[in-house]
């Protein structure tokens, strides 16, 4: 949906944002290249990362040709304050761009707007197709959450098709108190482009916020021990970063209780695999 917006408007350069080993920066890199379009990529450096011997997506960017720029985190300085600093770089780049006359379209962190939202809203009506098939109502959906676009697109799918079903966002880092005002907010925005008098609401979403510790990309120990599990059980793959983390409090919540017997249980891989090959800071104990 976001390339697509970027292609009609004639785009040549697609700037994105995120941390060294993004998934998302990594992948809309190869969907530029797909599409012809050229991928301008602004990462935080939470961990150092030895380019001269790149790993995990990273390395991938380093394939897919982007034209990448590391920013340094600072000491003592906010995620907040860390993104809006290399925001404001990559704001000058496009400007100077455009200024020579190159189209740019900027896709932000994470994919999060009201264009990149629709996407897992028709995700979800996707999967509830699905379920229908199969006869199935689904009980709880566990999912990882970032910026917020998957956890917004997934609401407004079940708000839209009036579906029961608990969404369990679970946090791969804090959020601000304002969060869940600011995702209804987008919500709302993706509602309005779809043409609907619905309405989302702060209280529409439901956040886990107590199993990212230590922090973002820092690995866990539930973590890394339910990464193994499915590995060893199931053959798939998580990461140390989101889903690896999502997947332990999804096991917390069922050996706790908070997700009764018998109830059936999704949970919504978001990828990042390559995560599994990135720097042992992030990996942790998993050997």
């Amino acid at each position: 949906y976001l390339l697509g917006q970027a292609v009609e408007n004639g785009a040549e350069y697609v700037f994105t944002y995120g941390a060294t080993q993004s998934n998302h920066a990594m992948q809309t890199a190869a969907a530029c290249r797909k599409l012809g379009l050229k991928p301008i990529l602004y990462l935080l450096e939470f961990v150092t990362a030895n380019e001269s011997n790149c790993k995990g997506n990273l390395l991938l960017d380093k394939i897919f040709g982007a034209e990448i720029h590391i920013v340094k985190t600072l000491p003592g300085e906010t995620l907040f304050d860390s993104t809006e600093r290399y925001m404001a770089y990559a704001h000058r780049h496009m400007e100077k761009l455009e200024s020579e006359g190159h189209k740019c379209y900027s896709v932000p962190l994470g994919g999060s707007n009201y264009v990149g939202t629709i996407g897992f809203v028709a995700a979800y009506a996707e999967l509830q197709e699905q379920l229908d098939l199969l006869g199935i109502e689904a009980d709880y959906i566990f999912h990882a959450n970032g910026s917020g676009g998957t956890m917004t697109g997934l609401a407004v799918g079940k708000k839209l098709l009036g579906s029961a079903t608990d969404l369990i966002a679970v946090g791969a880092a804090e959020h601000d108190a304002d969060f869940t005002a600011a995702m209804a907010e987008l919500g709302n925005e993706a509602l309005e482009w779809l043409g609907t008098e619905q309405v989302m609401h702060a209280a529409d979403f439901v956040m886990d916020e107590e199993h990212f510790a230590p922090g973002y990309e820092m690995p866990s120990k539930p973590g890394s021990e339910a990464i193994k599990l499915l590995a060893t059980q199931e053959g798939l793959l998580l990461d140390p970063v989101y889903s690896g983390k999502a997947f332990a409090c999804l096991l917390d919540y069922v050996r706790t209780g908070k997700v009764p017997q018998n109830s059936n249980v999704i949970f919504w891989h978001t990828g990042g695999a390559t995560a599994l090959f990135a720097e042992k800071e992030i990996l942790g104990e998993l050997f």
